[in-house]
C-alpha cells in the first residue's frame, strides 16, 4: 500500500483558498464592477503514473525453503508494476493504485511448492504473482462546510476520509482478501513544500480466503472446530492508523534541489483469530492474530527530469531508493502462525516468512 500525495496538491489547494479571498477584495473596489473570475476547474490536479520497482528482499506467509545448511531462506525478490491515480477535486482528493508483484522460485505459483516446507515437494516452478489494489478517498470539512475553521497553525484541513483495499493471489494457498476502511485524516504542512497525513481509521476485513485453514489441505480435520469447510474467514473489525508524509530537501543548494524525502507507515490491530471465527487454540494450529505494521519509513527520490530538462517536467521521471519493513503480514503473528513458522525439536521456530525488511528500489514515469 502507497500513499504519494504530490506536492501539487497542497499548490493547489493554496491557489484555490487564495483565489476565493481575492473575489472578495475585487467586489469591494468602488471604480466598476468587477470582473467575473472563470471558475476554477472540478478537478484541480489530475497526476497518473506508472512504476517499475523492485524488492530486493520480499517475504510471503507459507513460501520458505532450508538452504544446504540447513538454515531456513525466507526470502524472495519481487518485480513490482504498479499504476497510480492522484486527484484533487472540489471537496478533497482521490488515491487509487494497482500493482502486480512478481516473485522468484522462493515464492512458487500454484499449483507448485517450494522445498523445505511443510509440502516437501521439490522447488522447480515459476514464481507466483499477486495482484493489489488500493483506494481512498478524502472529503475536507473545510470545502464541504465553505469555511476555514479546519486550518489553523500547520493544520491544513481534517477529513472524512474511506476506502477499501483488495488482493489476489495464484499461490498455493490461494490467498484472497477484501477489506473497507472509515475515519478522520487530519492533514499538516511541513517546511519546503512539504505535509504529513495521519488517518485513525476503522479497519474491517470482511473477506478473506485463507488456505491454511481449509478442511483437506492439512489433514482432514473438524468442519468448523478444526478448520473450515472453505477456507474462507471474515474477521471482527477493528481499528488502524495511516500516516504519509512528503518533503522536498529545500535546504540544499540551488543546484542540488532535486531530491525529497517521503514515506508511510500503517498499524492495523488484531482481528480476531487467524482462522477467524475458529476459536483460539493452539491444538488445532489456530492463533490470535497480532498488530500489523506494514511501512516504507523513507524514501529518497531523485527528480531525474527536473534535472535534465529544468523545472517544467519536475518529476516527470522519478528515480527513488526506499526502505521496506512489514511484520506480522496480514495480521499472522510472526512467531506462531501456522503460515509462519515450522516444527524444530519438539517445537516451532519462526521462519522470517512473515515479516519483511528489505531494500526498495524503482524509476516512475508520470504521464
Amino acid at each position: 500500500m502507497s500513499f504519494r500525495y504530490t506536492a501539487m496538491a497542497a499548490a493547489a489547494l493554496s491557489f484555490a483558498t487564495l483565489a476565493a479571498g481575492g473575489l472578495g477584495h475585487a467586489a469591494d473596489l468602488p471604480v466598476k464592477a468587477a470582473k467575473k473570475a472563470a471558475d476554477l476547474p472540478f478537478f484541480l490536479v489530475i497526476d497518473n503514473r506508472v512504476t517499475f520497482s523492485y524488492i530486493f528482499d520480499a517475504s510471503q506467509p507459507g513460501a520458505w525453503s532450508f538452504r544446504p545448511d540447513g538454515s531456513i531462506d525466507s526470502k524472495t525478490t519481487k518485480q513490482v508494476y504498479s499504476f497510480t491515480h492522484f486527484d484533487l477535486w472540489a471537496y478533497g482528493t482521490n488515491f487509487f493504485t494497482i500493482s502486480m508483484f512478481k516473485s522468484d522460485h522462493n515464492d512458487p505459483a500454484g499449483p507448485c511448492t517450494n522445498a523445505g516446507t511443510i509440502f516437501g515437494a521439490p522447488a522447480s516452478c515459476a514464481g507466483a504473482t499477486e495482484i493489489y489494489g488500493l483506494f481512498r478517498s478524502t472529503f475536507g470539512w473545510n470545502e464541504l462546510f465553505n469555511t476555514k475553521a479546519f486550518t489553523m497553525g500547520p493544520l491544513r484541513n481534517i477529513s472524512f476520509e474511506v476506502g477499501m483495499d483488495a488482493n489476489t493471489e495464484n499461490r498455493y494457498f490461494g490467498a484472497a482478501k477484501r477489506d473497507v476502511v472509515g475515519g478522520l485524516q487530519f492533514a499538516f504542512d511541513l517546511p519546503y513544500k512539504g505535509y504529513i497525513n495521519v488517518a485513525p481509521l476503522v479497519y474491517w476485513e470482511f473477506a478473506n480466503h485463507n488456505s491454511f485453514s481449509q478442511c483437506g489441505l492439512f489433514g482432514p480435520g473438524v468442519p468448523g472446530v478444526t478448520c473450515l469447510a472453505d477456507g474462507n474467514t471474515s474477521f471482527k473489525p477493528t481499528w488502524a492508523v495511516e500516516v504519509n508524509y512528503y518533503m522536498d530537501l529545500g535546504f540544499l543548494p540551488p543546484n542540488m534541489q532535486y531530491f525529497s524525502i517521503s514515506g508511510r507507515a500503517g498499524w492495523y490491530g488484531k482481528k480476531g483469530t487467524d482462522t477467524e471465527p475458529l476459536p483460539y487454540s493452539p491444538a488445532n494450529g489456530v492463533y490470535n492474530t497480532a498488530v500489523e505494521l506494514n511501512s516504507e519509513p523513507i524514501r529518497l527520490t531523485f527528480d531525474a527530469s527536473k534535472a535534465a530538462w529544468g523545472d517544467k517536467y519536475s518529476h516527470f521521471v522519478d528515480v527513488w531508493v526506499a526502505y521496506r519493513y512489514w511484520q506480522n503480514k496480514f495480521g499472522l503473528d510472526h512467531n506462531l502462525a501456522v503460515g509462519c513458522t515450522t516444527p524444530v525439536g519438539g517445537g516451532r521456530v519462526s521462519t522470517g516468512a512473515c515479516t519483511e525488511s528489505s531494500l526498495y528500489s524503482g524509476i516512475t514515469v508520470k504521464f
